[in-house]
């Protein structure tokens, strides 16, 4: 038994460029579900918010993800794919959980913005690992328009959740 789990473990993976396209493109579209998913609600979200600069962060993190949709769209035009609806639930989970907070603490101001800044950096840290997954997909894509495309989403993901931490330790300390 140990020698053929030595064996398997030792054996190469290789994924052809047929499946890792097919990998690619499906996690691509659950990734752009969810943005868009976000997009729909994250001016909800914001108009809920007390602390002004957790408001502004929310609505810069909804024209950031318009311009990764914007460059997502454009890696479908270069792999020659159509978007197809992808499953997004962990993320629309994380929505629907904010704004059940939202309604939880809709009479206490503070419990209701630490609640949406915890929701916010959950979502900005599921979007920023995926964008990381995906830039190592992109690799034996053999693209590099593709990988300079994720490279800018991931970055961007990251600055806002970045952005995100410091705004939720300010409004902590803020309010000790």
């Amino acid at each position: 038994m140990e020698d053929s789990q030595n064996q398997k473990a030792g054996q190469k993976i290789s994924f052809g460029s047929k499946k890792l396209k097919i990998f690619f493109v499906n996690h691509l579209d659950k990734i752009y579900a969810a943005k868009a998913h976000l997009v729909d609600h994250l001016p909800e979200i914001a108009e809920n918010v007390h602390f002004s600069d957790l408001r502004h962060a929310i609505l810069e993190t909804m024209e950031d993800v318009e311009k990764q949709m914007a460059r997502m769209e454009i890696i479908y035009n270069i792999l020659d794919e159509e978007r197809s609806p992808g499953n997004f639930s962990g993320l629309a989970g994380l929505v629907d959980d904010a704004f059940a907070d939202i309604q939880l603490h809709s009479q206490d101001p503070e419990l209701r913005d630490l609640s949406i800044a915890f929701y916010m950096q959950n979502i900005e840290s599921m979007e920023s690992s995926s964008f990381q997954v995906l830039q190592m997909a992109a690799v034996k894509l053999k693209n590099n328009q593709i990988k300079q495309l994720l490279k800018e989403n991931y970055d961007e993901a990251k600055a806002d959740r970045t952005l995100l931490l410091l705004i939720t330790a300010k409004y902590i300390t803020a309010k000790s």
